[in-house]
């Protein structure tokens, strides 16, 4: 076992609607989207033309820049539609369900009787390669690349998200497999991240790996937040990350020898009456999810991940590839006059601690809030405060950071830590900022500069 870190800054956002340890039965829908903008700086190749018939793990399209990386179907059907966005953008192919549940068949081994070059090429074609991530810039993991280090945070901290622990209690010999895989892919350098609150009856504590103990406040679930302390990205050094998840599927690929992208969903939200976990594939339509019913009377703003980091994709749109939460929260339209002046409020979170509720946890009471979309304030101007650093446990001055991605000044970039971190980390800061300034689309701004003029 490696070592034990305690990470004291941060913030728990205490949000209601966390999803009851139960589960619904499982359901399916009419359509199913696969989305390239879930995948970042790739440019979609087709493979497909509408109507064309398709098998769960049938290739759909390719990223042009590596043809060799294949994006495959969640499930059987024929492709309904390709849906394009502005300058013809490919946003979205969608698949209608033939309700079989075909798939197209691999000819899989125990890995360790398999070449590494086998692996890889399986994993590419299976469309099982997109659910490795690359550090730095969080783009899709390079074939012919050799990180340093394969990273797996096993617990999430974000807002709502899924008890780990439940999600996968019967997903051992899956995980275990994926870790067998990795291992020979990159032997001796695959490391998996535990929550100190993870259960001594825990999957994770079962899996054979080099494992390291986090405890703080959210983000210390982050992936990119574990690698700042135990290794250090800098210039040339890559790094793979994978969710529990992509780890299943992996694993699923070399034991049933099929592309099988089910996960168990968190369906969240204080919107939500009843909330819970239901298993689904990959690309889903949210309004399959019928069993978990909806506040009436409001307007609700539906979201494909985390409060913080997920798509709105409204109750119409489609569960993303990495994603493994629902989050239904209120819109909030309504503007207060003065609020800031009140603060005797026992029902409003403060992350400054401006109202009198931040005492609550003092008198031992463990408050939720109702927090709707509302960003109280629109954008003003952009000063320099303490504020970024009290939730983001990394020596990284983001102010500096963020003025010198406006100012597209690369040498500052790369000195101030541009390849330690992807949106994800600063979603945090920005839901604090004093200035409503939209962090994390200036972050991935800068990435993409820098993959741009580093080429």
């Amino acid at each position: 076992m490696g070592a034990c870190y305690k990470l004291r800054r941060g913030l728990d956002i205490p949000l209601r609607g966390e999803a009851l340890t139960t589960t619904s039965p499982p359901v399916s829908s009419p359509l199913y989207e696969l989305k390239p903008p879930d995948f970042r700086q790739i440019t979609p190749k087709l493979l497909v033309r509408e109507g064309d018939p398709v098998l769960a793990g049938s290739p759909v399209f390719c990223d042009k820049d590596h043809p060799e990386i294949f994006f495959t179907s969640p499930v059987s059907g024929i492709i309904r539609q390709i849906v394009r966005g502005e300058k013809r953008k490919l946003t979205g192919i969608r698949i209608l369900s033939d309700g079989k549940d075909k798939r197209l068949r691999f000819p899989v081994t125990a890995p360790e009787d398999m070449d590494v070059s086998k692996i890889r090429e399986l994993l590419l074609f299976s469309g099982c390669w997109p659910l490795i991530t690359r550090r730095p810039y969080g783009t899709l993991a390079l074939p012919g690349e050799i990180p340093k280090v394969v990273h797996i945070s096993c617990f999430d901290t974000a807002p709502l998200a899924p008890q780990y622990d439940y999600a996968f209690a019967g997903e051992y010999d899956s995980l275990q497999m994926g870790l067998r895989v990795l291992e020979r892919l990159c032997p001796g350098k695959v490391h998996l991240a535990l929550s100190g609150n993870t259960s001594t009856h825990s999957v994770f504590r079962k899996l054979n790996a080099t494992t390291h103990i986090f405890s703080g406040p959210h983000p210390a679930g982050n992936p990119g937040i574990q690698i700042h302390h135990l290794y250090p990205l800098g210039k040339g050094q890559v790094a793979w990350t994978l969710t529990p998840m992509g780890l299943s599927v992996i694993g699923r690929l070399f034991i049933q020898g099929t592309f099988d992208s089910a996960r168990m969903v968190a369906v969240t939200g204080p919107a939500l009456i009843k909330t819970g976990y239901i298993r689904c594939p990959a690309g889903i339509q949210i309004s399959a999810l019928e069993d978990f019913t909806r506040k009436k009377g409001i307007d609700i703003r539906v979201i494909s991940g985390n409060p913080l980091t997920g798509d709105s994709v409204g109750e119409e749109g489609f569960l993303g590839f990495h994603h493994q939460q629902v989050t239904f929260l209120q819109e909030g339209r309504s503007r207060e006059l003065l609020g800031w002046a009140r603060p005797l409020r026992l029902h409003k979170f403060s992350a400054a601690r401006t109202y009198i509720s931040h005492l609550a946890p003092l008198l031992g009471k463990t408050v939720r809030f109702n927090l709707d979309t509302n960003t109280n304030g629109g954008v003003r101007a952009f000063v320099l405060t303490r504020d970024y650093q009290k939730v983001l446990p990394m020596d990284i001055f983001v102010s500096f950071l963020i003025k010198a991605i406006l100012a597209e000044d690369i040498d500052k970039m790369e000195k101030l830590g541009i390849y330690e971190v992807i949106p994800e980390d600063l979603a945090l800061c920005e839901f604090i900022c004093p200035s409503k300034i939209e962090i994390q689309d200036i972050l991935q701004k800068g990435i993409n500069l820098m993959i741009k003029e580093m080429q």
